[in-house]
């Protein structure tokens, strides 16, 4: 009997994620098809790849493009909407069977909570979701048919390495990082170091934000609190290691002792497919991991010292409430602001700990909290940065 083909949602279609998704997608025409695609304001990209995968429904963020959207996609049949929130009521449409939440930032909450609210497949590859609002995501789930199956390459490698596991025998969660383009650099030259140089990730590629979060740590911090939500594993429980080679994407140590570690090429196809098969290995043609190649794989410990954005993961768990969505606000403009060239490498962390205490904190924040929360945090960032002395 022929199987029916999974309706996929690809929000941020136009990303790195949402490009390697549809890559996925048009390998596996039998079991994929794209319904819904979803872009912030790359028009022309959207529109190009919605002649080439015809969904039923087109979205983009940016209202101001929607009448080009739409001289584009309405001659080919397809649906045509602009605006968050027809963003978010698409997540829980009838002809949608998965999402696969491939933005960057804050924006990928609104869709996700619509698509839990509607149970659906949820293939996560935004981590900000649950680190702005992991608790409230934690309760939306306990009354929800909808599952999540993580996409980044840590949290899918920690997902594969518990299959099988008494969650009651998990000792320790150790996520790796590449160490950024920054690793080896002495601290003191940290303050010189411009946009262009930490966007040279020595490992992966990946989209602007990311990789500047990446070259801070921060992106680390944020997958120690999502890694927190997912597994339900105690902060004190969860680690970073730097491993240079960025071939074992995470472990995972029992009370025994046994260690379990999830390696391959550094490719995200490879965990989108898993997440896209709800745990089903799909065949790939890619080349695959031949450990002869490696000379010897590495770990350290990373240096909070010099990238102290990873402690925020910590300090974020610890305090609780609406923290995490301070820090992710506040991080958004930094990092924005810091490719912009308007501030300097190392005002990202002090940006981000002073808006902190500007802050309203909130212990118990419902959604509409968050929502406030963000707003109120960003603009503080915002006069921060505005009040920083441009770099040399």
């Amino acid at each position: 009997m022929e199987l029916s083909r999974k309706r996929i949602a690809v929000l941020g279609s136009t990303g790195s994620i949402g490009t390697q998704t549809l890559d996925i997608i048009r390998r596996y025409p039998e079991r994929f098809e794209a319904t819904c695609l979803v872009a912030g304001s790359k028009v022309d990209e959207l529109a190009e790849q919605c002649r080439q995968f015809r969904p039923r429904r087109a979205i983009i963020a940016d209202r101001s493009l929607y009448a080009r959207l739409r001289e584009a996609v309405e001659p080919l049949g397809i649906e045509c909407e602009a605006g968050s929130e027809a963003v978010a009521y698409a997540m829980g449409a009838s002809d949608v069977d998965m999402v696969v939440t491939a933005t960057v930032g804050y924006s990928g909450l609104a869709p996700t909570v619509s698509a839990i609210n509607a149970g659906k497949e949820i293939a996560l590859a935004n981590k900000e979701t649950l680190v702005v609002a992991g608790d409230l995501i934690t309760r939306l789930l306990q009354t929800s048919k909808a599952r999540i199956i993580p996409v980044d390459s840590e949290h899918s490698a920690i997902y594969q390495c518990l299959t099988g596991e008494d969650p009651a025998s998990v000792r320790r969660l150790i996520i790796t990082a590449s160490g950024g383009p920054f690793r080896t650099m002495p601290k003191k030259d940290l303050a010189k170091v411009t946009p262009a140089d930490a966007l040279r990730h020595p490992k992966w590629e990946m989209g602007a934000k990311i990789t500047i979060d990446s070259a801070t740590m921060l992106n680390k911090a944020f997958e120690i609190i999502e890694a927190h939500w997912l597994f339900g594993v105690a902060p004190e429980r969860i680690s970073a290691v730097v491993h240079p080679q960025s071939i074992v994407h995470s472990m995972v140590e029992f009370a025994d002792g046994a260690v379990k570690a999830q390696l391959g090429t550094p490719d995200m196809h490879l965990p989108i497919s898993f997440a896209l098969g709800m745990e089903q290995r799909l065949p790939s043609e890619s080349r695959g991991l031949t450990l002869a190649d490696y000379a010897s794989l590495t770990f350290e410990e990373p240096d909070t010292d010099k990238f102290p954005c990873l402690t925020l993961a910590a300090h974020s768990l610890e305090r609780g409430g609406n923290t995490a969505c301070i820090v992710n606000a506040a991080n958004e403009v930094a990092n924005a602001a810091f490719r912009n060239g308007r501030i300097g490498f190392n005002d990202i962390y002090r940006i981000i700990t002073d808006t902190l205490g500007l802050a309203t904190f909130v212990a118990e924040p419902t959604l509409a909290d968050y929502v406030d929360s963000n707003c109120e945090a960003r603009a503080l960032a915002e006069e921060l940065v505005n009040k920083t002395n441009k770099p040399a």
